[in-house]
């Protein structure tokens, strides 16, 4: 529960923050308020592609064989630590002109009448992070749906919350310490999703096991515990892991902080 309350809640925060954007330029623009209605129902297109993509993800489940399933389901989790570090990057290059970016989009489609542009920006918004949260969902998350479901809602109800907080500005906290933060947990969340993708792929023989286990901490810190699940759901941790998780896990770090963590803004040129 407690991965689907956080992909939820980034996932909602993001779309929420593309929304919060358009819906403020069209706001402030007399001439531009035709436009809502073109806002509404990109945000509704959105949605509806986040749920025939949920539809088609679950569906998958009752027409392929046992074996296939097992393939699947370990591609999906590499499929979303992917999906987690392409995020990452394109925040850190594009998050800061983000807000401009959208606002010369609006700008233009507002000039000329092409408030399909503002419906297709708010449906690009909404369907990516809905789509993303799905694959995220899926990957990461092994509990029943009810769990799921208790944890999308009460991410989709903090999200709300913060986003209220965030609006308010610099006096509770900024984006630019909310980004970051998330930056890392995210960053977490995909090398958990990696050795869990890796693990799966060890186990169906796809990939050399290179040492099993390993090492075994089990005494220390037993990751089928409710204490040692949790910090594994979002480091990675496996008390006694494959050396080919690991050597993946080790390489996926070295590339994130070589790559994301020191990588500037995208800068503006005039």
């Amino acid at each position: 529960m407690g991965n689907a309350l956080f992909i939820v809640w980034r996932e909602t925060i993001e779309a929420m923050l593309v929304i919060g954007i358009l819906h403020g330029w069209l706001s402030a623009r007399p001439d531009a308020r035709a436009g809502f209605p073109w806002l509404w129902g990109g945000i509704a297109a959105g949605l509806g592609l986040a749920v025939f993509l949920a539809v088609m993800i679950m569906d998958i489940q009752s027409w392929v064989s046992a074996s296939a399933l097992e393939w699947f389901q370990a591609i999906m989790p590499l499929v979303a630590c992917g999906l987690i570090f392409q995020m990452v990057w394109w925040m850190r290059r594009h998050g800061a002109g983000l807000k401009k970016e959208l606002e010369a989009g609006m700008a233009s489609a507002a000039d000329k009448a092409n408030w399909l542009g503002i419906a297709v920006l708010a449906a690009v918004a909404v369907g990516r992070e809905g789509a993303e949260a799905v694959v995220f969902l899926y990957g990461a998350v092994d509990s029943t749906n009810a769990d799921i479901a208790i944890g999308g809602a009460l991410g989709f109800m903090l999200a709300l919350a913060a986003y209220w907080l965030l609006s308010r500005g610099t006096r509770f906290v900024s984006w630019r310490a909310f980004f970051r933060v998330t930056e890392i947990l995210l960053l977490l969340l995909g090398g958990a999703l990696l050795v869990d993708g890796a693990e799966k792929l060890v186990g169906l023989e796809a990939l050399p096991p290179l040492a099993d286990p390993l090492w075994n901490t089990a005494f220390l810190l037993d990751d089928s515990t409710r204490g040692g699940g949790l910090v594994a759901a979002f480091s990675g941790y496996r008390a006694a892991p494959s050396g080919m998780a690991y050597a993946l896990l080790a390489t996926y770090w070295t590339l994130a902080i070589a790559v994301l963590l020191k990588l500037k803004p995208k800068k503006k040129t005039a």
